[in-house]
């Protein structure tokens, strides 16, 4: 939640002729995160929570991808950039951490689960 609070801090002060391109991608992928890592958490099982948080990971390169292209076409500043894509890289560590304690801590006990 706080990565997606930042990108809308920061998308607040794009062109207004980006509001239905790189305003909107960045938003929704943020958004899109957050959402997927919380819908997976309330799964049934640790394997769907797994897959929510895999589609997570997609949505956050995505979004780092946006970042950097509005970086690269002079809408944003690359200090603003450099900061959003460190706050994503914390979030990447710690969503591929829990992936991984999800899978080792509950091997074969939900079945075809993992």
């Amino acid at each position: 939640m706080v990565l997606a609070e930042a990108c809308y801090e920061q998308t607040r002060t794009f062109p207004r002729e980006e509001m239905f391109g790189l305003t909107s991608q960045i938003r929704r992928a943020a958004a899109s995160v957050a959402a997927n890592i919380a819908e997976g958490h309330g799964r049934e099982t640790s394997g769907s929570f797994v897959q929510f948080l895999r589609m997570s990971q997609g949505s956050l390169k995505e979004l780092e991808t946006h970042v950097i292209l509005s970086g690269r076409v002079g809408i944003l500043a690359w200090d603003k950039v450099d900061r959003l894509l460190e706050r994503s890289d914390e979030l990447g560590k710690m969503l591929r951490a829990l992936i991984r304690s999800l899978q080792t801590i509950r091997p074969g006990r939900e079945g075809s689960d993992q």
